[in-house]
């Protein structure tokens, strides 16, 4: 999955009506703008660990990311202090935007979403990957293995 289709894919939910998007359109927006910024992680990981060609390691690594993991390593301020501005952008977005999907999809009773709004996510989500899958692949490498793997102590 690429990220980028999926961010023109979340734009497109928010154009599905004529006159005003409706709210599960706009929710399913904001789901798939997450989904766009796991994919890039997933994708960046095995790109990184194993290589660009898509073997039966390169999916075992893309596969092995965990939502919870990782919201977990995008938390972790004092092990992203390492990071450059690119990094730490992206955890923060992450972790912004991990929230508003599982508001989006599993809290229905609770508020109204506003294109606007939404449309400001799935910028957010569009420029942190962006800059992220600039980093230098040094930086990608070491964010990648906080993802994966737990520290264990010395």
């Amino acid at each position: 999955m690429k990220s980028h289709d999926m961010i023109e894919a979340a734009r497109g939910m928010t154009e599905m009506s004529p006159r005003r998007p409706t709210q599960v359109s706009l929710r399913r927006a904001v789901s798939t703008a997450y989904y766009a910024m796991f994919h890039c992680l997933a994708a960046a990981a095995a790109n990184v660990l194993v290589g660009r060609h898509r073997s039966p390691a390169w999916h075992r690594v893309y596969r092995a990311l965990e939502h919870g993991r990782a919201r977990s390593a995008c938390e972790n301020k004092r092990a992203l202090e390492e990071f450059p501005p690119e990094v730490r952008g992206f955890a923060d977005t992450f972790v912004m935007l991990q929230s508003a999907r599982q508001r989006a999809d599993y809290a229905l009773d609770k508020g109204v979403y506003r294109k606007s709004d939404v449309l400001g996510d799935i910028a957010s989500a569009e420029t942190a990957i962006g800059q992220f899958e600039q980093a230098d692949i040094r930086h990608r490498r070491e964010f990648a293995t906080q993802m994966l793997f737990r520290q264990r102590p010395p």
